[in-house]
């Protein structure tokens, strides 16, 4: 099922590149992409990747969150064959399998993290050629209509609101012309919170120097009005990112939204939040049916992606790790992070007695005591260990 180098075989569902990337022989684990990453980017640039709100408690806790849960492996079945897709639930690609149930999560100033300076389009290209989902973020060059245009796959298009509802309603219009399958508003931004690294070295990030003051009102007015609103005027189906209660997951559903999303911003807006792994299973139960669910916030391993299933999420979400990917290679570092977590995931799905993530569900898991101190790199322990070459 698996080979020495980390790529996959005679498993169900996988692209064309089997497994395989240019990228291969270079990277072998999840916290060698890790590394590479650190060394090619500016220290303002790494910072501002790794880094959370204040005391960064909400980042540990997305860590301590996912290690809180330990596997309950059953045994004696038949596990030669593992298939790792999911599905995507609307659009062009409506009910097409995705080789793993994931999405590349909107992420800002991607062209901060890629040697090409082409950012989005980089990413668009590396989740296409692998086979997953990528949401574009309104905040992340080079813009709207270049991005849909490299994204030969499912695509999704975040928006932070900077206008008024007929601005709004340009944007949904631009994106639907371009091809975006699915259309998402970030709702944990109200007030942009204090990202200390960023501060203490006195980085002014390109892509929120043309932020202004009445720009940033507009995201703070943003109530269930516009988005019932939304309903009304627009078809496309719609996300809400920054979900963190059930309270406001059933409000949601009320609305008619078509995805809620469980995310605390990766750590980097609220300080002391719940870990989203905590958060999934409240809202799932709030939603009961009634939309689809996803959830980000501190996966970087196979393990995590199947606790996040295991507890109810439709999609997982993935932000730090890919943009790892991007900045150790490119389109190509993109798609060999994702590789490699699609192997971590088969080995677990393995180990467990299942041979997809369809059979996954709570069952699978019990409460643990985590071993590691959670922080932002807690899940690559050997990421500072070096080894010699050969």
């Amino acid at each position: 099922m698996l080979n020495q180098t980390g790529g996959l075989n005679q498993t169900g569902g996988l692209s064309q590149t089997e497994g395989l990337s240019q990228t291969e022989g270079r990277f072998l684990t999840l916290h060698e992409l890790v590394r590479a990453a650190r060394a090619a980017l500016h220290p303002n640039v790494w910072d501002y990747l790794v880094g959370g709100t204040e005391t960064e408690t909400t980042v540990r806790r997305n860590r301590a969150a996912l290690d809180g849960w330990a596997f309950r492996p059953r045994v004696l079945r038949d596990v030669s064959r593992i298939d790792c897709t999911g599905r995507f639930p609307w659009g062009r690609f409506q009910g097409r399998s995705i080789r793993l149930p994931v999405i590349l999560a909107p992420v800002g100033g991607l062209e901060s993290l890629d040697f090409e300076k082409q950012g989005g389009t980089t990413v668009a290209r590396g989740a296409a050629a692998f086979g997953v989902p990528f949401m574009a973020s309104s905040v992340t060059q080079p813009g709207l209509e270049p991005i849909a245009a490299a994204a030969d796959g499912p695509k999704v298009f975040q928006l932070y609101v900077r206008g008024d509802d007929a601005w709004v309603d340009d944007v949904v219009a631009r994106a639907v012309a371009a091809g975006y399958d699915m259309f998402c508003l970030t709702v944990d931004t109200a007030v942009y919170s204090r990202r200390e690294r960023d501060i203490a070295r006195r980085f002014a990030k390109p892509w929120r120097a043309t932020v202004q003051g009445s720009e940033q009102r507009h995201q703070a007015a943003l109530s269930w009005r516009e988005v019932a609103r939304f309903k009304e005027r627009h078809a496309i189906p719609l996300i809400l990112k920054g979900i963190g209660t059930g309270e406001d997951a059933a409000l949601a559903c009320e609305h008619g939204v078509d995805v809620v999303y469980v995310s605390n911003h990766g750590g980097r807006q609220l300080d002391h939040g719940r870990g989203s792994l905590d958060v999934l299973p409240e809202v799932v139960e709030a939603v009961a049916g009634r939309a689809q669910v996803w959830m980000d916030g501190g996966v970087y391993r196979g393990t995590d992606l199947v606790k996040a299933v295991a507890l109810g999420a439709d999609l997982v979400g993935l932000g730090r790790l890919y943009c790892y990917g991007l900045a150790a290679a490119g389109a190509e570092g993109v798609v060999r992070a994702l590789e490699l977590l699609e192997v971590e995931a088969a080995e677990c799905l393995g180990l467990l007695g299942a041979t997809g993530f369809g059979q996954l569900d709570r069952a699978c898991l019990a409460p643990a005591r985590p071993v590691a101190e959670p922080h932002v790199h807690s899940a690559f322990p050997l990421l500072d260990t070096e080894y010699p070459p050969g």
